[in-house]
């Protein structure tokens, strides 16, 4: 294929504005959004979320801005809108082991149903129960009861008063405890001197008959207190007998209003035949006192704590299933947690401090991660590996142990959780997943790919029309005029260096749409132009663009060598990407090359110094073997040479100046001068085919602006390859010095077509014995070589 200078339609994609069918994107607001390019990964979307078995989670691979985000959202909505709304967790304090809190799952809205009937419940109880036990019955009864146990405990003892009367010993009470005394002859308390002023024989009667009075007063004891512990027994039965009926009449109300069946109705009958149980085995705290002590009232309220509903997860007017979007997936957010306070320098806690996770709250619908964040953490990764293996999830705090003071833990009771999960992650952290952690990655069938770019038509030109009303509409933006959105187009298209088509990264179209807006808002506009759009695009370029201001500065200054006129043997302008992160530009770098008569080969000089990477390595390699296919034929290779970036101090990587090597050492080999106004980029194969490169359009408005700077003379221009045609997209100011022939874009399918608009003379063909023609390129290159080779065998010659 020969050389092909292209016209000023190739250079670039325009967008007419008259074929979008609109006059502005006011009038799209009625169209619904659409996957704009993406249908592989809606496809995949609707699939996964329409899977119910395990297993069937999503991972999302894309680049960020690709709308990856926003688009699942949605599509989860609508999914979640179709599926059953899941119930209310609850967690209950369990009567049986107050450390491992029982979980409870009610229909919807029935958690906060339960909650409101319980702490109704306790508010009639406190106001009831002390009524009851203070009602004329339960006064009559129980002083019945009270009056039988002291007439039986009276009789005990007036026999036991009779029979210390009958010993001289006088009985008497005092402050609960029995007492008694030794009368003297004139019936007063004997004294311990009169005692002692006795007998002998008198004081031992009298020791034996205080051990009988001894053992008398034990067997009435004996015989009392059962007594009292039968009044006791009595009093609480006919407590709870009194009591009994108000609490029936409060859990019937509860057991109405939770009407609906599920499968823990059981287990919330258990739960409520344990609370009443409970408050009739301390009906003595609800009981009025005369004197309410501070003690009882803290006993009243450590027991009213136990009959709380702590509903950790409330789907009360939730409509469908729960969509879930946990930007911060920490340990304690996702899993759940549990709160202490510090009592006593000891860490305490209950079950009514037991908090929700994300992933209680997404039972039964979707929940959305970020994979960076979560293997940000070990600990979190770790337990998302367990549950998504059992289902079943523990609330735990697994830095209690490590906590500087005692703690007094919970174990509350695990869960099974039904939740898809949509995991997204770039390509990379995808494929190194599916490397280092196979058993994570399987409970991920879905693989969700987002396009970074798609084919254009009119149809996505279209739904991105739409998407730029939207976007106008949510923010409040001024509506864009068809020409802004055709401005919006043809950058689309450059992003993705290809006019056939559009860049999938709808974040970028956000953001230039929010500048342009901007633009348009401060000459109070009404509609953003397409002059906004190009202002708003070099507004960009000149925040970010300083580093490329200062490389050109130091060409213009004479820092760097780069020659754009004239010509010379063995060096040419190559053209390089030097990519920022926030903005790449392209720069024109020196590529020269040394030769000489030798046998070392080909040497690239920054492999030797370790500056290049092996795609640069490899590209010299396959340039140093297509160079010995095209003379080994005549004689084998005998020379050195060097090949060098000039002036490059940060390394290089790439091969997209293969062809670029490769005219230099020919202009080495042959003498002949190449011209330094032509740049030339191109990657090379062993057939000497040219390849495309990336960064076309920066690699060429980087030269032309280094030439536009120092004075376009009209023979300045790029060489670029032939398959890089469609990924054209320059910009204007380019695109007008072609029109005007003061700058040239060429075009080579095979890098001997370059030869000649470089060198000035033809490349040359090769006759049947492999010489190429006298006086071209590669005919005095052979020369060259020939000579070299016979220097070598004369030096090897003269060593022998």
């Amino acid at each position: 294929m020969p050389i092909t200078k292209l016209t000023v339609d190739q250079l670039r994609l325009t967008v007419d504005p008259d074929t979008l069918g609109f006059a502005d994107t006011s009038e799209l607001l009625h169209h619904p959004l659409s996957w704009i390019g993406q249908e592989r990964a809606e496809t995949a979307v609707r699939f996964g979320l329409g899977m119910d078995q395990a297993d069937y989670n999503l991972f999302v691979l894309g680049e960020a801005g690709s709308g990856r985000s926003s688009l699942l959202r949605q599509a989860m909505q609508v999914a979640a809108s179709n599926r059953a709304t899941p119930p209310d967790l609850c967690y209950l304090y369990n009567f049986d082991a107050p450390e491992r809190p029982r979980a409870l799952r009610l229909p919807s809205g029935q958690g906060r149903l339960l909650r409101q009937h319980m702490a109704r419940m306790m508010n009639t109880l406190l106001a009831d129960i002390p009524q009851q036990l203070d009602g004329p019955h339960f006064k009559v009864e129980s002083e019945r009861i009270a009056k039988s146990y002291k007439e039986e405990e009276s009789r005990a003892y007036a026999e036991l008063d009779a029979f210390g009367e009958a010993r001289n010993f006088t009985m008497h009470r005092e402050s609960g405890h029995l007492l008694f005394t030794l009368r003297g002859r004139e019936g007063h308390a004997m004294t311990e001197d009169e005692m002692l002023a006795l007998p002998k024989e008198q004081r031992a009667e009298i020791d034996r008959a205080e051990q009988e009075l001894i053992a008398e007063i034990n067997r009435y004891m004996e015989l009392t207190r059962p007594l009292e512990r039968v009044m006791v027994d009595s009093l609480a039965s006919l407590a709870r007998k009194e009591v009994k009926p108000l609490l029936d009449r409060e859990l019937r109300r509860i057991r109405t209003a939770l009407n609906k069946t599920n499968q823990d109705s059981a287990r919330l009958d258990t739960y409520l035949h344990q609370v009443k149980d409970d408050i009739l085995d301390n009906l003595e705290l609800f009981k009025a006192a005369e004197t309410d002590d501070e003690l009882r009232k803290e006993m009243l309220n450590k027991l009213l704590t136990r009959y709380r509903i702590n509903l950790v997860v409330d789907n009360d007017g939730l409509r469908g299933a729960p969509v879930i979007v946990e930007d911060n997936p920490l340990f304690r957010s996702l899993f759940g947690s549990i709160e202490y306070q510090s009592e006593n320098d000891v860490l305490v806690t209950d079950f009514s401090r037991i908090r929700a996770g994300s992933l209680h709250r997404a039972d039964g619908g979707f929940l959305m991660l970020h994979l960076r964040d979560l293997l940000a953490d070990g600990l979190v990764w770790e337990k998302l590996r367990r549950f998504l293996r059992s289902g079943r999830l523990q609330i735990e705090e697994p830095g209690t142990a490590f906590a500087p003071i005692a703690a007094v833990s919970l174990e509350p009771e695990a869960v099974d959780v039904d939740v898809k999960i949509i995991l997204i992650g770039s390509r990379d952290l995808y494929y190194e997943l599916q490397e280092g952690d196979p058993e994570f990655a399987r409970r991920f069938r879905v693989k969700v790919d987002f396009a970074e770019r798609f084919a254009a038509s009119d149809a996505t030109r279209r739904a991105s029309a739409i998407f730029v009303a939207h976007t106008c509409k949510l923010l409040g933006l001024p509506h864009f005029s068809a020409a802004a959105v055709s401005r919006l187009l043809e950058q689309g298209h450059r992003e993705a260096e290809d006019k056939s088509r559009q860049s999938a990264i709808f974040g970028h179209t956000e953001a230039l749409i929010l500048e342009s807006a901007a633009l348009c808002q401060t000459r109070a506009g009404d509609l953003v132009a397409a002059v906004d759009v190009d202002m708003a695009l070099a507004a960009r370029r000149q925040r970010h663009d300083y580093p490329e201001q200062r490389l050109r500065e130091s060409i213009a200054e004479g820092d760097v060598l780069i020659a754009l006129q004239g010509e010379s043997v063995g060096q040419l302008n190559g053209l390089t990407v030097v990519d920022l992160g926030d903005h790449r530009f392209g720069f024109p770098v020196r590529v020269s090359a040394r030769t000489y008569a030798g046998e070392e080969g080909l040497i690239n000089i920054e492999r030797e110094v370790n500056m290049s990477g092996p795609i640069h390595d490899k590209g010299v390699l396959i340039l140093h073997h297509y160079l010995a296919a095209l003379f080994t034929r005549n004689a084998p290779l005998a020379f050195n040479a060097s090949i060098v970036f000039e002036q490059e101090y940060s390394g290089v990587e790439g091969d997209s100046a293969s062809c670029a090597e490769l005219y230099v050492l020919l202009s080495s080999l042959s003498g002949l001068p190449l011209r330094q106004g032509i740049a030339v980029t191109g990657a090379l194969n062993q057939h000497g085919e040219v390849l495309p490169v990336g960064g076309i359009n920066e690699k060429i408005e980087g030269f032309f602006d280094i030439c536009a700077a120092a004075g376009l003379e009209g023979g300045q221009g790029v060489l670029i390859p032939d398959r890089n045609r469609r990924h054209l997209m320059l910009d204007h100011r380019v695109v007008e010095a072609v029109a005007q022939g003061r700058f040239h874009i060429h075009t080579i399918g095979h890098v001997i077509d370059g030869l000649e608009l470089l060198a000035g003379v033809p490349a040359g063909r090769v006759n049947v014995k492999g010489v190429y023609t006298r006086g071209s390129v590669l005919g005095l290159a052979q020369s060259t070589l020939q000579a070299y080779r016979r220097a070598c065998l004369t030096m090897e010659h003269k060593r022998k």
